[in-house]
């Protein structure tokens, strides 16, 4: 995975990562629990 220097790059790529991890059905809690 490429380093991504823009801030609000980073912070829209972890949303992107949020949100699939959203739609595969896992809870919100187990997500932000789950180490990066």
């Amino acid at each position: 995975m490429e380093t991504i220097e823009e801030p609000t790059m980073q912070e829209i790529r972890c949303l992107d990562k949020l949100i699939d991890e959203l739609a595969k059905g896992k809870t919100m809690e187990k997500i932000l629990r789950t180490p990066s």
